[in-house]
């Protein structure tokens, strides 16, 4: 078995012998997402993630974005349900009007929250409400600022045992130890998976709690723009709406992301593809590795 002496190594083949779940034939059988983001000042962050999961095969999307955001967003995703939250002052998502999403969230397979979410204080009051209101299956996928806060809620981190999986940078993951990283990105990533009971991808690097970790080969210098990480937590979410496993949709979207960076970096030049490019190809590549 995988270890972090030892990770196993993402191929195609590997994929290939660990096939996604078969999907239904109507959009209620390829599960349901909402994603939680979209503040004033980002509201493309959770437009990006939820084009994601609906590229990968998610049946049916929803997006929870700010008040003032919501009809552009709405224009902007058609394909999406729309929920508008309360903001503050400064065009914040505020933290206590979570109550907006109560039905979405308790009927929805997966939730993502983070993308486009600025303020760290709200997003603790969001956080602290969130298990309440989930279904009792509901996958939770944590990006973005909801990462950094998560050191201060034990509570939340007890409650979403299990079913949580968090896609920090370098930098997120740093906060979510509390401490430098090391020169050993898997021991970090293993230890942050084992502290917070959560699959974690990062980099190239993914964690099981239980010890299991993975590592891609592929990917270029070039997913490291602005929304690369909105993509690929999308990605997560939604294959874990399509009844994938925590480990199997971390496992699948960071290959698929990493191997959609790469015809990027062909078609275009390996700096200077956009974020919303890599949506196109995602698709593509589930075909490539589906055979």
């Amino acid at each position: 078995m995988s270890n972090p002496d030892n990770p196993a190594v993402v191929t195609p083949n590997l994929l290939r012998e660990w096939a996604l779940p078969e999907v239904g034939d109507s959009k209620y059988g390829r599960g349901s997402v909402l994603i939680v983001g979209g503040a004033r000042r980002s509201p493309g962050a959770a437009m990006l993630a939820g084009m994601a999961a609906l590229r990968v095969g998610a049946g049916r999307l929803t997006l929870a974005v700010g008040e003032s955001v919501a009809g552009p967003v709405a224009v902007a995703v058609p394909e999406s349900g729309i929920v508008s939250l309360a903001e503050t002052a400064d065009g914040a998502v505020a933290g206590g009007g979570l109550d907006a999403a109560e039905k979405d969230l308790a009927s929805t397979d997966a939730v993502l929250v983070g993308p486009g979410l600025d303020d760290p204080e709200e997003l603790k009051l969001m956080l602290a409400a969130l298990p309440s209101l989930l279904g009792d299956e509901a996958v939770v996928v944590l990006d973005a600022f909801a990462l950094g806060v998560l050191p201060e809620l034990p509570d939340v981190v007890s409650a979403l045992a299990g079913r949580l999986i968090l896609t920090p940078n370098k930098g997120e993951a740093s906060r979510l130890l509390e401490r430098d990283l090391s020169d050993d990105l898997v021991a970090d990533v293993t230890e942050v998976a084992q502290t917070y009971g959560a699959v974690v991808t990062c980099y190239d690097v993914i964690a099981h709690p239980d010890g299991r970790v993975w590592r891609t080969g592929t990917g270029a210098g070039g997913l490291g723009t602005s929304g690369s990480g909105d993509v690929l937590a999308g990605e997560i979410i939604g294959l874990c709406a399509r009844g994938a496993s925590l480990e199997q949709a971390a496992v699948w979207a960071t290959h698929a992301h990493a191997a959609a960076g790469d015809r990027l970096a062909v078609q275009v030049g390996p700096l200077g593809f956009l974020a919303r490019e890599l949506l196109d190809e995602l698709p593509r590549v589930l075909v490539e590795i589906n055979g």
